[in-house]
């Protein structure tokens, strides 16, 4: 039985009525409202969205969408339509400015305010701020939003130059894109190596090898100390190195922040994000987050961990819709992600750290190749460069808890698209 609301007039979440708030109109929050209604949900449901636009996939923006001439038009995540057949009260172009816990509202900057029953936070991120002198500069981009991608889109035709300061996805998948319009890219990393935190030595060193020999000047152990222009825009900019980069065009992809001052002014916990319990509920159970806003328990990554992924975040937003319609489980989805770079396409199912082991499945010279990570003999990751199969196999056993050793995966006859096949589902 559904709870009845309670005495002071609130429908408590769980109950079919229940007001419905969700802050932030990226994957995570549509999703939500999606699956809040595919289940059943008929009370009020308000997306806020501080973007003047219908809500659309991101993963393009550092891709397809800044192509030369054949570029692809970033697609919204639903129709127009959709909200108004659905009755999701969809406002684009307002932000969230305050959340009244007591009185359970959010006010918003049009000077509006939205009850709740159940707030759902899916604020995502921003940019990481790159604070070096120049970095004001004009030609000075981020890449976050669709505005950012089209002033990308706009500026890439006219460049000779262009400067990527950052060797995460963001930043890789933009020089991919960047090289299609027949200019010199340089991408500066002050690690050791691209995508260190992400994978592992050996698919990193291919994908540096790829994108050098694709035609990128990949400069890793240096950054960018200061930008250099002229009448306000950028012309170049100074390593910490000392060596000097012509740029017109500079792509700043050092990693997000994630959006929790909501929640931080309105007393909610946060560290690196907003702090949500293992059903993805804050320490007020009327209000949750989720997806690149989220710090949350996890259990394949043996903590606590901010996971910005649309995977993660479609997920986290059904579980959420679960929770809210009164389930009880715990969010343990096996996290898995992607990134298209040219002719690579990098795929990774499950979380590698810091010291796990690694077992290469077949040949990085042909550039295709899978590695498997272990921890303490036990399969946690596989990252698969160009081996699709292989991901999709990969996301099957670490579902199942398959327990793998380095012995079978040094096997030369181990293959694990055969071994997903072999699963018996549990009776």
């Amino acid at each position: 039985m559904c709870p009845r609301p309670s005495s002071d007039g609130h429908s408590r979440p769980g109950h079919p009525g229940a007001r419905v708030v969700v802050v932030g109109a990226g994957h995570a929050g549509v999703q939500v409202a999606d699956t809040l209604r595919a289940r059943g949900h008929t009370g009020p449901i308000t997306i806020v969205g501080d973007e003047p636009v219908l809500p659309y996939q991101r993963p393009p923006l550092s891709k397809e969408h800044l192509t030369p001439a054949d570029a692809a038009p970033v697609l919204p995540l639903r129709a127009e339509r959709y909200f108004a057949e659905h009755r999701i009260d969809l406002r684009t172009g307002v932000t969230a400015t305050a959340l009244h816990r007591e009185a359970r509202t959010v006010e918003l900057s049009d000077g509006g305010a939205v009850p709740y029953d159940a707030l759902v936070l899916a604020t995502g991120a921003v940019s990481r701020a790159f604070g070096v002198p120049g970095a004001d500069l004009a030609g000075v981009h981020a890449l976050r939003t669709l505005a950012d991608a089209d002033a990308l889109r706009a500026a890439l035709p006219g460049a000779r130059s262009v400067l990527v300061v950052g060797a995460g996805f963001i930043g890789l998948e933009f020089a991919a894109a960047a090289r299609r319009h027949a200019v010199r890219v340089t991408v500066l990393e002050a690690g050791e190596r691209p995508l260190a935190r992400a994978v592992s030595p050996e698919t990193a060193a291919h994908l540096a090898a790829a994108h050098r020999e694709a035609g990128t000047e990949l400069r890793c152990g240096e950054t960018v100390a200061r930008f250099v222009g002229e009448h306000g825009r950028v012309h170049g900019a100074l390593g910490t190195t000392g060596a000097e980069y012509p740029a017109d065009l500079v792509l700043v992809g050092i990693g997000v922040e994630p959006r929790a001052e909501l929640a931080a002014r309105a007393g909610l916990d946060v560290a690196d994000g907003i702090v949500v319990d293992e059903r993805l509920r804050t320490r007020d159970p009327s209000v949750y987050a989720v997806g690149d806003c989220a710090n949350h328990p996890n259990s394949h990554a043996g903590g606590r961990v901010r996971l910005e992924s649309v995977q993660n975040a479609a997920g986290q937003a059904r579980h959420v819709a679960s929770v809210i319609l009164g389930a009880e489980r715990a969010y343990a989805e096996l996290p898995w992600f992607w990134s298209h770079q040219g002719e690579l396409t990098l795929q990774i199912a499950g979380l590698r750290l810091p010291g796990d082991d690694s077992v290469v499945l077949g040949d990085p010279a042909t550039g295709r190749f899978s590695v498997c990570c272990l921890r303490q003999g036990r399969l946690v990751a596989v990252e698969s460069v160009n081996r699709p199969a292989d991901h999709m196999a990969a996301r099957r056993l670490l579902a199942a808890g398959r327990v793998l050793s380095p012995g079978d995966l040094r096997d030369p006859a181990f293959s694990l698209k055969r071994l997903a096949r072999a699963l018996v589902p549990a009776p």
